[in-house]
C-alpha cells in the first residue's frame, strides 16, 4: 500500500504544477487514509481555491510552507486567509467593465459606503478588516479602484492590493494610472 507521505507529495507536485483538479484527488486519497492531516486539508483547500485563483492559492501555498514548521497552527491561518480571500472580493462594473446597468447590490456595499464607514471610524485598516468578514465592496468607476489599491497599499495590504490589480489590470488596456499603482505597491514594500 502506498503511504501516506508519498501521496502527500504526489499531491504536493500536482498542485506545483498547477494540476489543481488531479491534487485534489490525491489530498482526498490522503484524507480518506487519515482524515485529520493538516498538509492534506490545506491541500484540499488550497487545490479548491486555484481552480478559481491560481495566483492566491499558490501565494498561501508558499506562505503555508514558510509557517507551518514555527506555527502548530499555520492551517487555520491558512483558513482564516482564504476566508478573507473570497469575503473580499471586489464586483467590478459600470466603467471598467463596460457600460452595464445598475447591479442590485445584496450582500454588499457601494465603494462610497465603504469610505464613509472609514472616515467614521477613522482606520482604514479597521474598517477594512471589518467589512473583509462581513460583505463586498462595489467598485462602480476607475477612480474608485485607483483609490481603493492606494488605500490599500498605504495601509499595509501590498499583496492584496498586487492580486487586485494582476486580476483587473487588464480591463483597463494600457491605461498608465493603472500601471503606475504597481510602482506605488513596490514603493511602498521596500
Amino acid at each position: 500500500m502506498t503511504s501516506k507521505r508519498v501521496l502527500l507529495q504526489r499531491a504536493e507536485e500536482q498542485f506545483l504544477r498547477k494540476e489543481y483538479v488531479n491534487a485534489l484527488k490525491i489530498y482526498s486519497l490522503v484524507l480518506k487514509e487519515d482524515p485529520e492531516m493538516k498538509d492534506a486539508k490545506v491541500g484540499v483547500y488550497l487545490s479548491d481555491m486555484g481552480l478559481e485563483s491560481d495566483e492566491d492559492a499558490q501565494a498561501l501555498y508558499n506562505y503555508y510552507q514558510a509557517i507551518k514548521e514555527s506555527n502548530e497552527n499555520a492551517d487555520k491561518i491558512i483558513d482564516e486567509l482564504m476566508q478573507t480571500i473570497y469575503a473580499t472580493k471586489v464586483i467590478i462594473q459600470d466603467e471598467i467593465l463596460g457600460s452595464l446597468e445598475e447591479m442590485e447590490i445584496e450582500d454588499g456595499i457601494r465603494y462610497e459606503d465603504f469610505i464613509e464607514m472609514v472616515e467614521a471610524k477613522e482606520n482604514f485598516r479597521e474598517a477594512f478588516e471589518d467589512v473583509m468578514f462581513s460583505t463586498r465592496v462595489v467598485i462602480r468607476t476607475k477612480e474608485e479602484f485607483i483609490d481603493l489599491i492606494k488605500r490599500l497599499t498605504e495601509n499595509g495590504f501590498h499583496e492584496m492590493a498586487a492580486n487586485y490589480l494582476d486580476n483587473l489590470a487588464e480591463n483597463f488596456g494600457n491605461d498608465q494610472e493603472i500601471f503606475a499603482l504597481y510602482g506605488l505597491i513596490e514603493e511602498k514594500e521596500s
